[in-house]
């Protein structure tokens, strides 16, 4: 199968490209503190290579069983990022170097079980107030006494032990599929209107009920919980999927009217808003205190140039919270900005194959989960990158598949699992269509329709 082929030499790449990185984050680390290098050498990188191979081999092997007919792009692009991230993060901290190939194994652990258990997105549709329900609690267990733990000023973590996780990351996944399965059942009504006010038609009230229900139910959650950047991403994730689903720029505008009040309700109310725009206006007012981090990882990007300083050979450390959300600060300062470009670009080539996905399924609720899905992960990147870039004001999102995080890297995983399924689904679907019109002249078929016949019986 050619989608299988194409996918197996670019994860090759993929491995050799981290598998590179390593070998010189080790090599600057060995030499640094003057240790033996051959033997160190051959067992760190050997042991690493071993695991590296052997998960992502299983991926393959696991959508080649599962979907062998999705898109050849999604796991090879997820599988550098994620390399990348790992190899930055070993250069920066070993000790979380070791959690995350753990929680990397985890993550692919759940890529596989999603597309095992999930073999049609279409049947949750009809369980979409279910998945609001969920949704909503899932976000509401931070606030429960003795589950939920406070870090850094944000209530969005439950602790088990040694081990901690963050449920609006999937909780957000969860939303998704309560917004496309919400609006594939009622896109016409809220496109068409039935009200007349001035010079716009809009539709019945009691059908953006629902909508505004869970929404605000949400917004309210993670804003108890100072959580500004999940809020700002299901905002997102909310409009994105109306304009998706009606097509109306009027939504839009809306939207950013009511995001542009909400913000400065919150700038007037909020001290730490308040801090967290001071900062972004101007870091350097006070760059050994409130305006440290944004501070350090300019100076650090600035110090990357063109090319960088070489992996191992910069100074990253110095920006708090470097491995989580200031990552894309660390990659400026040791690849320059020649790295940090390729790092957007890969983003780019990710959300494009997302946006095929969607283009290419076979119902408004498909359709609708994978824009929603991408723009999840190509929105989070785009906050969190801007908000480094100063942009927007920082938020503290992670950046999907690259930052250190357990629950981010195994919703992430998730995600990509019900692209890969759809896509695969999308492509199965236009063979049944094909096996009726199989007795007609292939010349009159349309263009597309023929390719995904080729594709099916390559």
């Amino acid at each position: 199968m050619k989608a299988r082929t194409v996918e197996l030499g670019l994860l090759v790449i993929a491995l050799l490209t981290t598998c590179v990185g390593y070998v010189l984050v080790v090599l600057a680390q060995r030499v640094e503190v003057g240790a033996e290098l051959l033997g160190q050498l051959q067992a760190e990188v050997g042991g690493f290579m071993a695991i590296v191979v052997i998960l992502l081999l299983a991926a393959h092997v696991v959508v080649r069983l599962l979907a062998p007919l999705a898109d050849g792009l999604l796991l090879p692009l997820a599988a550098l990022l994620n390399g990348l991230g790992y190899v930055m993060i070993a250069r920066l901290d070993e000790g979380l170097a070791a959690s995350q190939s753990a929680w990397t194994f985890i993550g692919l652990g759940a890529f596989s079980a999603t597309l095992l258990v999930l073999p049609d997105p279409k049947r949750l549709e009809p369980y979409r107030y279910t998945l609001a329900l969920i949704g909503v609690g899932l976000l509401m267990l931070p606030l429960v006494p003795g589950l939920g733990v406070e870090i850094n000023g944000a209530r969005i973590w439950l602790r088990a032990g040694p081990f901690s996780i963050q449920p609006g990351e999937f909780a957000k996944i969860v939303f998704a599929g309560f917004l496309a399965g919400y609006l594939a059942d009622k896109r016409e009504l809220l496109t068409t209107g039935n009200r007349r006010v001035g010079p716009l038609t809009i539709p019945d009230a009691r059908h953006f009920g629902p909508l505004l229900a869970a929404l605000g139910g949400a917004l309210m959650v993670m804003i108890a919980q100072r959580d500004l950047g999940s809020s700002l991403l299901l905002f997102t994730l909310f409009v994105v999927m109306f304009y998706v689903a009606t097509a109306r720029v009027a939504y839009v505008l809306i939207g950013l009217i009511a995001f542009s009040t909400g913000a400065y309700v919150s700038w007037r109310l909020f001290s730490h808003v308040q801090r967290r725009v001071d900062i972004w206006l101007d870091p350097f007012a006070d760059p050994k205190g409130a305006g440290f981090q944004i501070a350090e990882a300019s100076f650090a990007m600035a110090d990357g140039g063109l090319t960088g300083t070489g992996l191992g050979q910069g100074t990253p450390e110095k920006v708090p919270f470097a491995a989580t959300d200031m990552i894309f600060a660390a990659f400026g300062e040791e690849l320059g900005l020649l790295g940090a470009t390729a790092i957007l670009v890969t983003f780019l080539f990710f959300v494009g194959a997302g946006l095929r996905v969607a283009l290419n399924a076979r119902s408004p609720f498909e359709q609708l989960l994978a824009a929603g899905l991408t723009a999840l992960l190509g929105f989070q990147a785009f906050i969190i990158i801007g908000g480094i870039l100063r942009v927007l004001p920082l938020t503290g999102v992670t950046l999907p598949f690259v930052s250190y995080g357990g629950s981010s890297l195994i919703s992430n995983y998730i995600i990509l699992a019900i692209l890969v399924r759809i896509s695969h689904n999308s492509v199965v679907g236009r063979a049944e269509e094909l096996e009726e019109l199989e007795n007609r002249d292939d010349s009159q078929l349309p263009f597309s329709v023929r390719s995904s016949w080729k594709a099916v019986n390559a």
